[in-house]
């Protein structure tokens, strides 16, 4: 394997094993009492915008103009806000593997959207495994109301698919000027728009909070979800989809909610029944069948090619 090729596995690995341990540890926070889904969706933002400026410092200067400044606002309405404040607020309502195995439809739908966004053709594989994985979603989301030691619902589980949908509509409908700049560029712009347009919808949260009453443990775990799994995991994500091959990045979906099952059964915060055994691997199979599916380029490609 080459060195290039083992830094992006390495990148996403460590990447997805962090959004794997953040699912569960988030969830103890917000099981916690004291600090609510929206104080968490704000520090989040704020904390990760703070390091990327920071950052930016230290890193080459790239000049954004105004035009890409408007783009990267609504950008970060979808890829930031919507998405992680319906993920965290849906974590509030359901279960860490609920939570995490809804997350994993997201590569099924930004192929969907690849489709009205970016001209991407639908071919029977696609089809077929969006029809498989969205089984599996749906299985795991009208199951919610079964009540486990999660505390898992339809609503909560919901907004998780709503947090994947607005991710998957920020890779397709964003894709050029994700493209364009460096991720260090990209993070420090959208997290201070989505942290500007969050404040006054969670400043009665982040004011009303006791925080001398908040344990040490808690604020460690606040720590986790800012640092490692925004900061540093939304760092790891842009190195492996440089070096490989976007069906190789959308394998390791899969790592996240095995991690996050494991540790929130290990922990007790979750069980693992048949029916989320058999919506996980609904939404794995789906996944696995989408990637596995050619995109325009490709088929371009050989139709061109000299037979």
């Amino acid at each position: 394997m080459e060195d290039k090729n083992l830094k992006g596995h390495a990148a996403l690995f460590v990447a997805y094993i962090i959004f794997g341990l953040n699912t569960p540890i988030a969830k103890a926070v917000l099981m916690h009492g004291e600090v609510s889904a929206m104080a968490l969706t704000f520090y989040r933002m704020a904390g990760a915008m703070a390091l990327f400026w920071l950052t930016s410092l230290f890193t080459k200067k790239e000049q954004v103009n105004f035009r890409d400044l408007c783009l990267l606002f609504w950008a970060a309405m979808f890829g930031i806000l919507i998405n992680q404040m319906s993920f965290i607020i849906g974590l509030s309502l359901t279960s860490p593997i609920d939570a995490s195995v809804i997350t994993t439809i997201g590569p099924v739908l930004t192929m969907v959207l690849a489709v009205f966004f970016l001209k991407e053709p639908i071919t029977w594989k696609k089809a077929i495994g969006v029809l498989v994985g969205a089984s599996g979603a749906l299985l795991l989301i009208l199951n919610g109301n079964t009540a486990s030691r999660g505390g898992a619902s339809i609503g909560g589980n919901l907004l998780c698919l709503l947090s994947s949908l607005s991710f998957a509509v920020y890779l397709s409908a964003f894709k050029k000027i994700i493209l364009k700049y460096s991720a260090v560029t990209l993070m420090k712009w959208m997290f201070l728009f989505a942290t500007v347009c969050c404040l006054p919808i969670c400043w009665n949260d982040i004011t009303t909070i006791d925080y001398t009453g908040i344990p040490a443990d808690i604020y460690l775990r606040i720590l986790f979800v800012v640092a490692l799994a925004t900061y540093f995991a939304y760092l790891l994500i842009p190195v492996g989809q440089k070096l490989l091959r976007p069906t190789i990045v959308s394998m390791y979906n899969y790592i996240q909610p095995i991690v996050s099952s494991l540790v929130a059964v290990a922990l007790g915060m979750d069980v693992f029944g048949w029916v989320k055994g058999s919506a996980t691997l609904l939404v794995f199979l789906g996944v696995y069948i989408v990637t596995q599916s050619k995109s325009y380029a490709q088929i371009k490609a050989e139709k061109n090619y000299p037979h």
